[in-house]
């Protein structure tokens, strides 16, 4: 059942995304390992894709497809693809191991997978456990995937409604099991022209993409809005510090987005380099009109060191899965560290109190937030998505205090989010799939401060009797169950985890010791 759900219009009109591309025909559109590629080849993928999922029939009907694809050209053509069908999109992520994916494919009900040859293999025999028929992106795409479709091909193609569910994202939450966040097309083009006006995108704007694609930070601030705006998305395979320092050296980049572990990197790849490579780079990178952090806090020294290297004082902005993009520091004017600025075109926000009253002037509050950008839903959780909102406003679990104009964020409400390389983590889940070890009693993940992650994900545990475990084999037995970036890096071994008179882990003081 939808909740708050949008109004299904009985007429369905083109969707501004293809309509846009259109005017931007001959424009190059997305460079990649696979090629160049203009607005129009990528329509034309778009096509053939959609035209493989429906095999005959004239609507996906907001059917979900599971798609894997390494950043790229045919990344891209899967998800307009499935839009151009009447799909929902459901992204995986590249990084994951088949348990999760298995997870996602079986939670959003997804009857078809599309995967990319570099991991039809591995995907085959998930989508044939979970009832999916599986294609892959190049038997999609064809030989022909540059040349457009036949007339009659083409108007068989159903236009969809904005009202109509587009992608369901799969993020963590206090419940453990990553949920399904769905919005609709004209949720996504509410988060996408906010963030096109407020940081003037143009059609002659490049971008070098370096984030993943199952999170909103590359799927919507990067990819979305640059092909909305009829600019070109260079798209980088995955983040290789030398690489990017290279590409932006060679100049014609105008925006770059990233989170604070990247430019982390980044700084380390630069002092590590030879004084010609590091002349050549920060020219290159003064080129840029705008340079963005997000999806973690930014380390002040993260920032100065930053500015020192390239002359860039990095934007930064506060959005999360649900909501996309709330907050934003200035394009131009002054931007002050540690502050996410203020609420971005069409998006309200409100601080409250434990008891959902406004805040006191000057006084830290739970962050809420309202905007036409909000999702729809959590797929198949009715209770999670009332439990989300007060009065018709988000609760972002998010604690933050207005000071002078700008929003500076304090923490979780819940210690059970942690936030590593620009991803929110469930602390539950993992801890759910770490009591499965054979050698572990019982377990507490918690996140503990670290300068190139932001956090790091450490574990303490009680063994069984007669056990043993070091680090190294459980990051290896991890990682075979779990997102690199859920695999703990720390590991305590303690006779009793600490816990309060109700027998609750007192975590504040687990991630003390754990940070010793």
């Amino acid at each position: 059942m939808r909740a708050a759900g949008p109004h299904i219009s009985a007429v369905p009109v083109d969707l501004p995304v293809f309509s846009r591309a259109r005017a931007h025909a001959g424009r190059t559109a997305v460079v990649a390992t696979e090629g160049t590629f203009t607005y129009a080849e990528l329509q034309a993928a778009a096509d053939r894709v959609a035209a493989a999922l429906l095999t005959g029939a004239p609507d996906l009907h907001e059917g979900r497809v599971a798609f894997l694809a390494p950043p790229g050209f045919a990344w891209v053509a899967a998800q307009w693809g499935i839009w151009r069908a009447g799909g929902v999109a459901v992204p995986l992520a590249v990084s994951h191991p088949p348990p999760e994916h298995e997870y996602v494919i079986r939670d959003a009900g997804a009857g078809i997978v599309l995967a990319h040859p570099e991991f039809a293999e591995v995907l085959g025999p998930v989508a044939a456990a979970c009832g999916a028929r599986l294609i892959t992106t190049s038997a999609a795409l064809g030989t022909a995937s540059r040349a457009p479709l036949a007339v009659g091909d083409r108007e068989s193609l159903r236009a969809a409604d904005e009202a109509r569910r587009a992608m369901i994202v799969y993020t963590s939450g206090t419940t453990g099991r990553p949920k399904g966040v769905v919005t609709t097309h004209a949720n996504l083009r509410a988060q996408i022209s906010s963030l096109v006006s407020a940081w003037e995108w143009q059609s002659d704007d490049r971008i070098l993409l370096v984030l993943p694609l199952h999170h909103v930070h590359g799927i919507v601030n990067v990819v979305a809005c640059a092909l909305w705006s009829g600019a070109t998305c260079e798209m980088a395979p995955r983040f290789d510090p030398a690489d990017t320092w290279a590409r932006i050296g060679r100049g014609g980049l105008t925006l770059f987005m990233a989170v604070p572990t990247v430019y982390h990197r980044l700084i380390a790849a630069w002092d590590s380099g030879p004084p010609d490579r590091r002349r050549q780079w920060s020219e290159g990178v003064r080129g840029l009109r705008l340079m963005v952090s997000g999806s973690a806090a930014l380390p002040v020294a993260t920032l100065e060191r930053w500015h020192a290297i390239t002359g860039h004082t990095l934007l930064e902005r506060y959005g999360m899965t649900e909501i996309g993009m709330a907050l934003s520091q200035p394009l131009h004017g002054a931007r002050r560290p540690g502050r996410v600025g203020a609420p971005l075109p069409g998006v309200v926000v409100r601080l409250v109190d434990e008891h959902g009253a406004p805040a006191a002037p000057g006084t830290p509050g739970e962050l809420e937030v309202r905007g036409p950008g909000v999702f729809t839903e959590y797929w198949h959780r009715p209770d999670d998505t009332a439990a989300a909102f007060r009065d018709g406003w988000f609760r972002t679990g998010d604690v933050a205090v207005l000071e002078g104009g700008d929003y500076r964020l304090l923490g979780r409400t819940s210690v059970d989010i942690i936030k590593t390389g620009g991803y929110k983590v469930s602390a539950l889940e993992i801890e759910e799939v770490l009591r499965s070890h054979p050698a572990i009693a019982e377990c507490a993940v918690v996140g503990v401060d670290d300068p190139e992650w932001g956090q790091r994900v450490a574990v303490a545990v009680e063994l069984r009797e007669g056990h043993t475990l070091t680090p190294d084999a459980l990051q290896e037995w991890a990682g075979a169950r779990l997102a690199p970036y859920k695999v703990p890096r720390s590991l305590v071994v303690m006779a009793r985890l600490p816990r309060n008179a109700m027998g609750k882990v007192t975590k504040p003081e687990l991630a003390a010791l754990c940070g010793r």
